[in-house]
């Protein structure tokens, strides 16, 4: 029996990230698409305006409100949510391609689009809610990056109890104290949920195999 004729096919899944603006999330995703070739970034389509540094179709598809409507409209967004007065929406199209050929997909999404992927494809999904140690740290870290002016800040720090207060609907919770710790936490996480029986679609033709070979 050949290596190649041992790989158990396997479905991909989906990893959400999600946190208050400042704990982590961004950061994290990023060192994890660094490290594992096997999962990929569900880059989502935004109202928003392009940050310093961001790259079209690498960090966001930019679009007008007028194109978002007509993906809604056509179903073509696996979820979506409003943000600061901004839309965001992840496209189902390449999603549902990637998980096919048993690739994972990562969303750096918050508690509104997880929430809309689980009543979809509870199946395909595991979420992770990242936490902040203290206000005090989540404070220091959103004025750090010096990307938003100071009334944004504020409104983010404002919104932060209302986000944290859906940890209860995630099946892991990390307490980013430490980037590399969290990091490892959720590959920890990944290679756990790669291993789930029911995502490995070719165990049943892989076992039959085994108890047939002599």
């Amino acid at each position: 029996m050949s290596i190649e004729s041992n790989r158990i096919e396997r479905r991909g899944l989906m990893l959400v990230l999600s946190s208050p603006s400042g704990a982590g999330k961004t950061t994290i995703s990023r060192l994890l698409l660094e490290r594992d070739n096997e999962i990929s970034l569900s880059v989502s389509v935004t109202t928003r305006p392009k940050r310093p540094g961001e790259v079209e179709g690498r960090d966001y598809h930019f679009v007008d409100l007028t194109e978002f409507n007509l993906m809604l409209n056509r179903q073509q967004l696996l979820e979506h949510a409003k943000v600061f007065d901004h839309y965001y929406g992840t496209p189902r199209g390449a999603v549902e391609e990637a998980l096919e050929a048993g690739k994972d997909v990562l969303f750096d999404i918050d508690w509104q689009g997880e929430q809309q992927l689980k009543q979809s494809a509870r199946n395909d999904l595991a979420s992770v809610f990242i936490l902040p140690p203290s206000t005090g740290e989540l404070a220091r870290r959103l004025h750090s990056r010096a990307q938003d002016p100071s009334a944004v800040v504020a409104a983010r720090m404002a919104k932060a109890p209302d986000e944290i207060s859906h940890w209860p609907e995630y099946d892991y919770i990390i307490v980013n104290h430490n980037i590399e710790e969290s990091v490892a936490e959720v590959q920890a996480i990944l290679s756990a949920e790669r291993l789930r029986r029911e995502r490995q679609i070719g165990i049943t033709d892989f076992v039959k195999r085994l108890r047939e070979w002599q």
